[in-house]
């Protein structure tokens, strides 16, 4: 099965604050998947991030196989 969204070492940040560094993922299509951690791990600017809200300032990040970063 391919995946659907693959994040590779992706960094974000808010304005000079560095807010992901490096951050990793694939997601088979059909999973359902759950991303866990304490607060201010970077799970809400994960997401952001693969939404487009927040850019991306290093890695890249594909769905369906396209490039989506901004």
């Amino acid at each position: 099965m391919a995946d659907l969204l693959e994040i590779d070492g992706i960094s974000a940040a808010y304005g000079r604050i560095q807010a992901l560094s490096e951050v990793s993922l694939k997601v088979p299509e059909g999973a359902i998947v759950a991303l866990l951690g304490s607060n201010g791990a970077g799970k809400s600017t994960t997401l952001n991030t693969v939404s487009r809200l927040v850019p991306v300032t290093k890695g890249r990040i594909r769905f369906a196989g396209e490039e989506i970063q901004s």
